[in-house]
């Protein structure tokens, strides 16, 4: 197993969107081409590569000073709600751990389209996606927090990585109930 990353400016190889097509669009009933997303080029892509093969894939992005994290996914006719602690009048919620969720958590990032194939799943390639996804935005970054969205078959998962839940379950439409998830890094 190896793991590749391209850079913001870069884009990542076919096999890599096949991937992100096979796990989080297919499934979904969403055409060929909905798995390449507006901000790709502008991301950290990260995948596990398995004999050729990108076995896990998942993607980080520096959020925007002007962006609470909202997404509108039109490509999979779906949507996610803002972080509340990145708006710009928040002023303090606790997660589910009983930290009080600090404001000023900028510059910050945002991990999306994470995927396993079902046959390199409970191997640790997920894991190591997401470590280098995390250590790529502190050092090109200098982040002091990761914002993601999280189905709620995945929180364990994300649990083990240091990430904590906060505020409540909501369905996210076309896709299924998910969680909002963040880390601290500062």
């Amino acid at each position: 197993m190896t793991v590749r990353i391209t850079l913001p400016g870069e884009m990542p190889p076919d096999r890599f969107f096949d991937t992100r097509y096979e796990v989080l669009r297919r499934p979904l009933g969403a055409p060929r081409g909905s798995e390449r997303i507006a901000g790709d080029d502008n991301a950290l892509n990260v995948w596990a590569e398995v004999d050729g093969v990108a076995a896990a894939v998942g993607r980080a992005h520096l959020i925007p000073i002007c962006n609470d994290g909202s997404v509108i996914d039109v490509a999979a006719k779906s949507a996610c709600p803002p972080f509340g602690p990145l708006a710009p009048d928040f002023v303090g919620e606790t997660d589910d751990s009983g930290t009080i969720i600090p404001a000023n958590l900028r510059p910050a990032f945002q991990v999306r389209q994470m995927g396993t194939l079902e046959r390199y799943r409970g191997q640790g390639l997920a894991a190591e996606v997401l470590q280098k996804l995390e250590a790529e935005a502190m050092r090109l970054w200098n982040v002091r927090s990761g914002w993601l969205q999280a189905r709620l078959v995945a929180l364990p998962f994300y649990a083990k990585q240091g990430w904590t839940c906060f505020g409540p379950a909501y369905d996210v439409p076309n896709v299924g109930p998910h969680r909002n998830m963040w880390k601290d890094f500062r």
